[in-house]
């Protein structure tokens, strides 16, 4: 009779014969052997042997040795990029015609929920010589004159604002300088018609944004404070 022994996994082992009358192979040449391939392949041919899913598993073994799965770094891509955004700082200004119109609420209400901190805040008459200077690229402007007597017409609102791109974002709340041609949505399209009284004056970079509230506030006006709901607005 033929007889297949095949071992198992430790400390059982079990045999499987084609007949229920097993002779007894008791001498060396009748003895049955395997080799380890050959126990191997045997082994791996019997689904009742196949190895338990290694998927979610760190390792699995096999006959001869232990193989390990890759370590594989865990990276979230959302942390990695909020770990190279800078938060700039913004000057805004609420303009005369703002003021006048009372818009000063309304205006404030968007920057603050979009998530901006406001670090600086207050009612200001303007002189002439600061105007000048804050609007000293426009010097060779025909309209130059005009722009000065604007701004010093009546009490501006100075705004600091603080955050990851805020420079841009504060932009784009704003809107086009021409108010006809600022999207709905934006402070400018919704409240202004001219852009002589277009309502409201954003940093256009940066370094502008530093040198803007650098020029229209004092030492210890700007302060330094962090938001409760900070840790709902960046990751």
């Amino acid at each position: 009779m033929e007889m297949m022994c095949v071992s198992g996994p430790p400390p059982t082992s079990s045999c499987f014969c084609k007949s229920s009358s097993i002779p007894n192979y008791s001498s060396s040449s009748s003895t049955l052997s395997y080799t380890a391939s050959s126990h191997n392949q045997h082994h791996l041919r019997l689904a009742a042997f196949q190895q338990s899913s290694h998927l979610f598993t760190s390792y699995y073994t096999s006959t001869s040795r232990v193989i390990k799965k890759p370590n594989k770094p865990n990276i979230f891509l959302p942390h990695l990029v909020a770990s190279v955004e800078q938060v700039d700082q913004t000057y805004i200004m609420i303009k005369p015609d703002g003021v006048q119109r009372g818009l000063v609420g309304e205006i404030i209400s968007r920057f603050e929920k979009k998530g901006f901190k406001l670090t600086g805040l207050k009612l200001f008459q303007c002189p002439k010589e600061l105007a000048e200077e804050h609007y000293k690229d426009l010097q060779s402007k025909p309209f130059f004159p005009k722009l000065i007597e604007y701004i010093t017409s009546g009490p501006v609102v100075c705004m600091a604002w603080e955050g990851i791109g805020v420079v841009a974002s504060a932009r784009k709340l704003i809107g086009a300088t021409n108010p006809l041609e600022a999207d709905p949505g934006t402070i400018r399209g919704d409240l202004a018609v001219q852009t002589g009284r277009n309502v409201v004056h954003g940093s256009d970079s940066p370094e502008n944004g530093i040198r803007e509230i650098g020029l229209w506030f004092e030492d210890g006006e700007v302060c330094e404070w962090t938001p409760v709901q900070e840790p709902w607005l960046k990751e």
